[in-house]
């Protein structure tokens, strides 16, 4: 690009010769003369627009500035209560809930599908979905199996089956028979580390 081109000069609006630098308005406190360029809020009501003071007035103007000037004690206490949120409107926490007045708010679950049940609903399919289960170690697995359990059943289930074996196989319950004491020990040893695992 040639920039001697009498086409290039052309584009400007005007030379530089003409262009004057921008100066700042003039103060609008009465009777002054100085250069204004320092704003000042014009007041409540009036938000968004400004007055135009030199640095000595926006200083004096600023120090007697009261945005809550004739507003009641009441009025200031509500905008000030008010600007905690922004101004925006709140409710109290619990209002709303379903089976209060007015139309039922939807739960959060109807929003969308849950075909395998992850967030509390019934997964999608045949039956009843199974229970969920503790995984079984080693000792755990051998305990419920000198019970005859399954590794499944609830606490109850577990010391009744227990109250059942002991019963039963207890030397003075089957007239003093001591051949069936250590498979008796071993029910109980089982019992025993069920009932410190938390399984009853």
């Amino acid at each position: 690009m040639n920039l001697n081109s009498k086409y290039f000069d052309s584009i400007r609006i005007k030379p530089e010769s003409e262009v004057k630098p921008d100066e700042p308005p003039g103060c609008e406190w009465q009777g002054c003369r100085n250069a204004g360029g320092y704003r000042a809020p014009k007041g409540r009501g009036q938000e968004g627009k400004y007055h135009n003071f030199c640095i000595a007035h926006v200083r004096e103007y600023n120090k007697s500035y009261n945005f809550f000037a004739g507003m009641r004690d009441d009025d200031i206490a509500d905008y000030q209560r008010s600007a905690s949120t922004g101004h925006r409107p709140t409710w109290n926490v619990g209002v709303n809930k379903m089976g209060t007045q007015g139309p039922p708010r939807q739960k959060y679950t109807d929003a969308f599908t849950d075909p395998f049940g992850f967030f509390g609903g019934k997964p999608d399919g045949d039956g009843e979905p199974e229970p969920a289960r503790r995984p079984l170690g080693n000792f755990e697995r051998r305990s419920f199996e000198a019970l005859d359990l399954e590794g499944t059943e609830s606490g109850t289930v577990i010391k009744a089956r227990y109250k059942e074996l002991v019963k039963r196989l207890h030397p003075d319950a089957n007239g003093g028979d001591r051949s069936l004491e250590d498979k008796l020990r071993e029910i109980i040893q089982a019992y025993n580390y069920l009932k410190s695992a938390g399984f009853c």
